[in-house]
Formats: structure tokens, C-alpha cells, sequence
């Protein structure tokens, strides 16, 4: 396996793709070009979770895929303390959206740039994100066809599309999360998440609408996965739901679970990501062997 990490761009040390390239062998698929996935952390905007990143790549790989984990533009560089969102945050002008989604459309050309030599098949690349980073992916989602990335880059859309998108307790609904009842932690949280995603702790409705994929899904949205937990209390599962209802009203294929039980950023539900023991769960943790077979009805690798 090639593990590499690879910086995006020149200029910048904190966006950077980290790969998990499958060795060819003439025992399995012998040349042929694999699916790939591409991993988006959560974190608020705020950093890039690591039980995200490695593990969850890791278990992907495991089904055949190539496997490429994105650390996207978010708010704090390496060394700064999280504790700082309890003091508030400034402006920083790298985070501020387009700069996630188009970090994706990045990470998709460079992928399709080494199509050849990582033998990878570009029709059948999938993104899959976490909390923020499962807003990320979704944003990218109802955008990758869009002039703030084609013309931003200069390429034809089909260079940018992903074929599917997988997405775990998702913020999809900045307006539904801005008006819900919070506590004085999470509220702290989402206004320093808002300051570095929008530039702002109290952006305006236009601002919170071009950010809410649930409001933008269109027919060139690519099908998802959806899962989240009924008992999370930092990002309701009502962004999920709204989410499947959006993606059912333009007739796009979906498939939503939603499990009782589990606090928000479950990742893989088991003790391979898990920091305390409220973050294992066995019917949650099911939801990456869910994702496997869905994925299968689309990326489903040419076997003799």
C-alpha cells in the first residue's frame, strides 16, 4: 500500500491528502483500476478529527478501495488549543467557504490526474464525510457542477463529479441549526464553527442558505448514504431527515439509517476510534458494513 501524504498546494501546509493506494497484484485484480473513497474528518470547521481520518480509511480499504483522506481548510493550525473557542475566535480568511469544497475539487483532480498510475476507476469515486466533514462532502455535492468550482479551476464539470456520497450525523441545515435551542457550550461551538466556515459568529440568512445542502439539493446531486443516531444532542438527526426528505423530493436514491442509541462523532462506533466508552456501539457500528453493500450495487469491482 502507498500511504503518502501530499500537499495541496505550494503555499500551505495545513490542507494535505493523505493516500492509501492499493499495491497492484497480478493475484487480484492484476491492472485493473479500483473505486476510490474520499474521507472528509468532521471537527466544526475547527480541525480535522483523526478517529475520522486512518481508521475509517483503513476499514475502507479493507473492502478494496483505494482510499485517500482530505485534511481540508478548518480554523485552528497544528499546536493551537481548541480550549479557544470558549474565548472566541477571529476571521480567518483561508477557511471561509468556497475554501472546503473547493479543497474536494482539489483533492478529485489530483486523484483524476494520477488516474493511470494509482489505478484508480474515476467514474467510481465516493465521498464520505463526518459531521462537518459530512456537511462538506454534501456542499460539494449540490455544487461540484457549479461556476464556484468549474470555472474556479477551469475544467469541464464531469472533472470534478463524484459518483456517490456517504455522510455521518451531517449538518445539513445551517438555518434549521442556527434557530434550534442550544446549550451555552454548544452554542459557543456553532458560532465559532460559523466564524470560520462564513467569516462571521452571526451570519444572515443568504449567507446560512448557500451553506445548507439540504436547501440546494438539485438533479445533478449524486445518490447517498445517510447515518446518524436519534440521541444526538450536538447535531440533531433532524439534518439527517431533512436531508432524505430533500434528496426523495428530486428522486435521487438514498438510503438513511438512523440508529436509537449514540452520542454525535461515533465514527466507526468501535474501540478502533473510539476515546471513551460511550463512543462503542453495536448497532451503530453497523453502519459501515451497511455502506459496504451499498456501495457494492454501485462500485462493484470487474471479477472474472
Amino acid at each position: 500500500m502507498l500511504v503518502e501524504k501530499i500537499q495541496l498546494y505550494e503555499n500551505r501546509e495545513d490542507v494535505i491528502l493523505t493516500t492509501y493506494v492499493q499495491d497492484d497484484s497480478p493475484e487480484i485484480h492484476n491492472g485493473k483500476k479500483r473505486p476510490a473513497v474520499l474521507i472528509c474528518p468532521g471537527g466544526a470547521y475547527l480541525f480535522c478529527s483523526d478517529r475520522e481520518a486512518e481508521p475509517v480509511a483503513l476499514r475502507f480499504a479493507a473492502m478494496g478501495y483505494h482510499v485517500f483522506v482530505l485534511r481540508y481548510s478548518v480554523y485552528f493550525e497544528k499546536g493551537e488549543s481548541f480550549e479557544l473557542v470558549h474565548k472566541g475566535v477571529e476571521k480567518r480568511e483561508r477557511t471561509i467557504f468556497p475554501s472546503p469544497i473547493r479543497d474536494i475539487g482539489a483533492a478529485m483532480l489530483l486523484l483524476r490526474e494520477n488516474a493511470d498510475n494509482w489505478l484508480i476507476d474515476t467514474d467510481k469515486i465516493a465521498l464520505c464525510g463526518f459531521s462537518a466533514g459530512a456537511h462538506n462532502v454534501a456542499t460539494y455535492s449540490v455544487y461540484w457542477n457549479h461556476e464556484i468550482l468549474t470555472d474556479y479551476f477551469k475544467v469541464n464539470p464531469e472533472a470534478l463529479r463524484p459518483a456517490t456520497t456517504i455522510a455521518g450525523y451531517m449538518l445539513s441545515d445551517y438555518l434549521y441549526m442556527r434557530d434550534i435551542e442550544k446549550n451555552e457550550s454548544d452554542e459557543a461551538l456553532f458560532r465559532a464553527s460559523a466564524m470560520s466556515l462564513l467569516g462571521t459568529e452571526t451570519p444572515d440568512d443568504e449567507a446560512l442558505y448557500k451553506v445548507s445542502p439540504a436547501r440546494l439539493v438539485n438533479e445533478h446531486t449524486p445518490p447517498m448514504f445517510l447515518w446518524s443516531t436519534s440521541e444526538d444532542s450536538l447535531v440533531p438527526v433532524g439534518h439527517t431527515t431533512r436531508m432524505a426528505t430533500a434528496l426523495a423530493d428530486k428522486g435521487i436514491p438514498f438510503e438513511v439509517h438512523i440508529f436509537e442509541e449514540g452520542p454525535h462523532g461515533l465514527s466507526l462506533s468501535t474501540q478502533a476510534t473510539a476515546n471513551n466508552h460511550d463512543l462503542i456501539n453495536a448497532d451503530a457500528a453497523q453502519w459501515i458494513d451497511l455502506a459496504e453493500r451499498w456501495l457494492l450495487k454501485r462500485f462493484a469491482m470487474e471479477i472474472k
